[in-house]
């Protein structure tokens, strides 16, 4: 896990929920800012103590990690991250993020549910949306946070889009959105629509079927499939059964896998190799690939857009994401060519700091290049060249032979 720095043992907090209001935690993003590699990132959300975590767990590869709890309280808060080594994309981060339970009863806030929902699907390249039974009519309204996503998640910033605009934004959200993946735990009936027999996928697409009509009755029951089937285009449904007695499941935590029901580590096997097979490397507008630094980035801009009571733009963080990713990248260009000047021992031949010059202006264009970001103009290379004149000038005035 070559990062140069401190494997990720366990989970921690990215973003706390104290009383409502939700701050990044300094630890996580600066962990997050030595990742370096492109990241997945998988988000876990659903009602509390349906078992989130447990998944969570699994694809850490881990039977601890994630809180599950045993009791009815919610054990989850904000939101908390896992980085852990990609299974199977080599130079890859794996990035799990684990929710607080929608609809736990101890909060009662639905408009804090609904920020955390809304995180969860602009940090995540695949959002796991875990429930429990069957995916009935109640399974699919308790998913109303995805009727609101358009009320807070913009893709423009509002300077930059008309009335006219809005329409063709609504149709851009899928371009951003991460796939979508429903587990479906303790599961118990027969796989059958009328009498035939149908797989998962098939479960999941006659549950999204809507229905004719145009009275208010038929448009509330249409409203939360039509905006899953528009927003995530790309579904997979996974069937769980229960995995374990009723009086063995508060102790799953301490169960080996041998004590859990065959059919049960069957889907949660064919569940992992899915999402390592399947999820994306998370990306920006413009299908930019995100590393754990950037990832750190956007989750301080939503989270700090949120809480001053904004609306979280993409556009708007991938600028801002730029801004502070080129100006480092000017930084570091520069370090390299001071700290490769500095190497020079005096005195030296003209030809010679003439040489050494045009050598580490490359390395430090080189260095910015490597790390720029969406520097489309070219306005942060043309800081870095500006920067590089006084040094230049410096040279140039030194003692030569």
């Amino acid at each position: 896990f070559a990062f140069g720095f401190t494997i990720m043992e366990s989970p921690v907090c990215l973003i706390e929920n104290i009383d409502g209001t939700l701050r990044v935690v300094q630890e996580a993003t600066e962990y997050l800012m030595r990742i370096n590699q492109p990241v997945v990132v998988v988000a876990v959300v659903g009602l509390y103590r349906t078992g989130k975590s447990y998944l969570m767990n699994k694809l850490a590869g881990k039977r601890k990690g994630f809180a599950l709890g045993a009791t009815v309280q919610s054990k989850t808060k904000g939101i908390w991250m896992w980085c852990v080594p990609h299974p199977v994309k080599e130079g890859h981060t794996l990035v799990l993020l684990d929710t607080e339970g929608l609809g736990d009863v101890e909060k009662g806030d639905q408009k804090n549910d609904a920020w955390i929902f809304s995180l969860a699907i602009l940090l995540s390249s695949t959002l796991v949306y875990n429930s429990r039974g069957t995916i009935d009519n109640q399974a699919v309204e308790n998913l109303q946070y995805v009727t609101e996503l358009t009320e807070r998640i913009k893709v423009k910033a509002p300077s930059a889009s008309s009335a006219e605009d809005d329409d063709a934004e609504d149709a851009q959200f899928v371009q951003f959105f991460p796939s979508f993946v429903w587990a479906v735990r303790d599961f118990t009936l027969l796989l059958e629509i009328d009498g035939r027999q149908v797989n998962e996928d098939q479960y999941l697409e006659h549950a999204l079927t809507l229905k004719k009509g145009k009275n208010h009755a038929t448009l509330d029951y249409n409203l939360p499939r039509e905006c899953i089937r528009n927003y995530f285009p790309t579904r997979k449904c996974f069937i769980f059964e229960t995995p374990a007695p009723p009086e063995k499941m508060a102790h799953l935590e301490s169960m080996t896998e041998s004590e859990l029901s065959p059919s049960f580590q069957a889907v949660a096997f064919d569940f992992c190799n899915y999402i390592f097979k399947e999820s994306s490397v998370k990306k920006v507008k413009g299908g930019l690939p995100v590393t754990g630094r950037m990832l750190s980035h956007l989750a301080k801009t939503y989270v700090e857009t949120i809480a001053s009571g904004g609306v979280p733009c993409l556009e708007n963080a991938v600028l801002t994401m730029a801004q502070i990713e080129n100006q480092a990248a000017v930084e570091e260009g520069l370090q390299v060519y001071q700290r490769g000047m500095q190497g020079l021992t005096f005195p030296v031949s003209m030809e010679e700091m003439s040489n050494e010059h045009r050598n580490w202006d490359s390395q430090a264009t080189k260095t910015f290049m490597s790390r720029s970001f969406k520097d489309d103009s070219g306005e942060y290379l043309k800081t870095l060249a500006v920067g590089l004149k006084p040094i230049r000038l410096l040279t140039t005035s030194l003692p030569v032979t």
